[in-house]
């Protein structure tokens, strides 16, 4: 009688784990199907970076947790006359693969698929816009020739690498688009391990620099991954008189 209340337990306990799998599924594809959704509507390729920069890795990951975990509860439900040592080998198995298959994905998304993700986001930083007012592609400025077109607030944000701007120019109309990034947001490769885990974890300013001459930046970097850790020095701009600019300017930021 014990050993058939157990089958039968084991049995609905089939039903509804088929039920939870599917809907563990069906939720992973939805988050995923939610992220190019979401991608597609954005307006711009400004738009396009910041939602990818601060969401793609993170909905990619909650997908593959769902997608695993759905997978690996169906699987404790294929035996067609389940037994009690079948379901308790089927489900510590089916654990052990999900911890495995999932800490995996985790690794894969934090140290190698930044580098691709990388690629991606300088392609869209660097797309030629279309001016709104002409219909034409827009110019991009060297960061010699944007400073005209920032005000001291953000000259003084890019000269301790804090934030970094674009600016697009429209030559025919005088349209001015400037888009901001963060300054050392994504890491970069470490010279350690290799991987792309360095990041900037704090800068001190050595030397202020002056209407004439340049300062001295020192940043502190860390590896998220190996512990390496790099000190670097970089010269800071001379601060520059700013001019008037166009009326007709857009600032875009995240």
């Amino acid at each position: 009688m014990l050993l058939y209340e157990k089958i039968e337990s084991i049995e609905m306990w089939n039903q509804w784990a088929s039920l939870v799998s599917y809907a563990a599924i069906t939720f992973g594809l939805g988050i995923l199907a939610y992220f190019w959704i979401r991608l597609m509507l954005a307006r711009g390729y400004k738009a396009k970076y910041d939602f990818r920069n601060l969401h793609e890795i993170r909905l990619l990951f909650y997908t593959s947790v769902f997608l695993i975990s759905g997978i690996a509860i169906y699987l404790t439900t294929l035996s067609s006359e389940p037994t009690v040592v079948w379901f308790i080998v089927s489900l510590f198995v089916a654990i052990m693969m999900s911890i495995l298959a999932i800490s995996v994905i985790h690794n894969l998304l934090n140290f190698y698929y930044p580098t691709f993700l990388e690629k991606k986001l300088q392609h869209l930083r660097y797309k030629p816009r279309i001016s709104p007012k002409s219909g034409k592609p827009m110019k991009l400025l060297s960061e010699e020739e944007e400073d005209v077109h920032l005000d001291e607030g953000m000259q003084a944000e890019e000269n301790i690498f804090s934030v970094d701007y674009d600016v697009w120019v429209d030559e025919e109309s005088g349209y001015t688009q400037i888009e901001k990034y963060a300054g050392h947001l994504h890491a970069i490769e470490c010279p350690e391990c290799t991987y792309q885990t360095l990041k900037v974890v704090k800068e001190e300013l050595l030397e202020s620099p002056t209407e004439t001459e340049p300062g001295q930046l020192l940043k502190y970097q860390n590896c998220t991954y190996c512990g390496h850790k790099v000190k670097k020095a970089f010269k800071v701009a001379p601060l520059s008189k700013i001019s008037e600019t166009s009326d007709q300017v857009t600032v875009v930021v995240s």
